[in-house]
C-alpha cells in the first residue's frame, strides 16, 4: 500500500508516524496482525484489491504485482 501521507501512515507507540508500515498493518508500535503469514497477506491483498471498482484486466495486474512485492517488504524477511 503506498504510504504517502501521514494520515496513512502507522504509529509508534509514542505516537509519532513510522514511514515504513501504514496505519491498518502498524499501530502503537505493534503490527495489528501479529500472526498473519505472508500467505495470508497475499490473499488479503488479493481479496482488497478485488473489491475495487477496476477493469478485470488491472485487478489482476495489481494483484500480481503485490504478490511479488509483498516477500520483499522488511516484515516479511
Amino acid at each position: 500500500m503506498p504510504i504517502e501521507t501521514a494520515e496513512i501512515r502507522g504509529t509508534e507507540s509514542d505516537g509519532t508516524h513510522n514511514a515504513e508500515y501504514c496505519r491498518y498493518c502498524y499501530e502503537n508500535g505493534a503490527y495489528t496482525m501479529p500472526d498473519l503469514t505472508l500467505d495470508e497477506m497475499k490473499s488479503l491483498v488479493g481479496e482488497q484489491i478485488g473489491s475495487m471498482h477496476l477493469p478485470p484486466d488491472l485487478k489482476d495486474d495489481l494483484i500480481d504485482m503485490s504478490a511479488k512485492l509483498l516477500p520483499g517488504l522488511k516484515r516479511w524477511k
